[in-house]
């Protein structure tokens, strides 16, 4: 396995972004865009990938991308208090643009998780 880039990530950010934006519409129009329908698409959104990561190891987006969310340095699973605090830190938007020289996030160093490519490219 090989650490994910920056694309496939933003890709599956982009995805699961999708999924809990649909998802909260069928409470708040799409429309909408007072602080109250925003505030609960991010909620959804955390809800969202927390759950499908601590139950799959990826979200729904992640999973589409063939990629992972495991504990650093050793790639086991993840318990779902560091998921939960990864998932509220990507919330946040700067603890995940700010990487270190390795290219992980401060979402993932502070969740001490890596994100893992687990489907190669056939060839």
């Amino acid at each position: 396995m090989e650490q994910a880039g920056l694309g496939r990530r933003v890709l599956a950010l982009t995805i699961d972004w999708a999924i809990a934006l649909f998802s909260a519409a069928l409470f708040y129009p799409l429309q909408s865009s007072a602080l109250g329908p925003s505030l609960f698409r991010l909620g959804v959104f955390v809800f969202e990938v927390a759950l499908l990561t601590s139950l799959g190891g990826a979200s729904a987006g992640q999973r589409v991308m063939g990629l992972r969310v495991l504990s650093w340095p050793d790639y086991l699973f993840l318990r779902p208090g560091p998921i939960l605090l990864r998932t509220m830190l990507i919330a946040l938007v700067i603890p995940a643009v700010v990487t270190d020289k390795d290219g992980r996030g401060l979402h993932d160093r502070a969740a001490r998780s890596v994100v893992m490519k687990v489907r190669q490219k056939k060839t």
